[in-house]
């Protein structure tokens, strides 16, 4: 019985330390997966022009977009195989991200000097 009380904590204590880490345990998680959207739609969502903002986005209906961009069911360019390289888990973590934020943290940039 001794041996059992030094054992079960001892390999509880070995599987504790060879388990991988949980990415969701991770706080920045969700905004280092968000990060990759910005070479399209700009810093935390906010889409300079020519893509859609993310930025407050509703997130179920978010959701169903990138859902429908993996099955093919809305047509895309590099979205469907963007979507197809993320867990429903991901895409949840994304989607709730960018229905987080508020425009208000990330207001708009001032116009460029030709009135861009």
């Amino acid at each position: 019985m001794t041996a059992l009380r030094r054992t079960v904590p001892a390999a509880f204590a070995a599987a504790c330390i060879v388990a991988a880490p949980c990415p969701a345990a991770d706080p920045n998680y969700a905004r280092n997966l968000a990060a990759t959207c910005a070479n399209c739609h700009g810093t935390a969502g906010r889409s300079a022009g020519g893509m859609p903002s993310l930025l407050g986005a509703d997130k179920a209906r978010m959701l169903q977009q990138l859902h429908d961009f993996r099955t093919g069911a809305r047509p895309a360019t590099v979205m469907h195989q963007l979507a197809k390289g993320y867990s429903d888990e991901q895409l949840e973590l994304i989607a709730g991200y960018f229905a987080g934020l508020k425009p208000a943290q990330f207001p708009a940039p001032p116009p460029g000097p030709s009135g861009d």
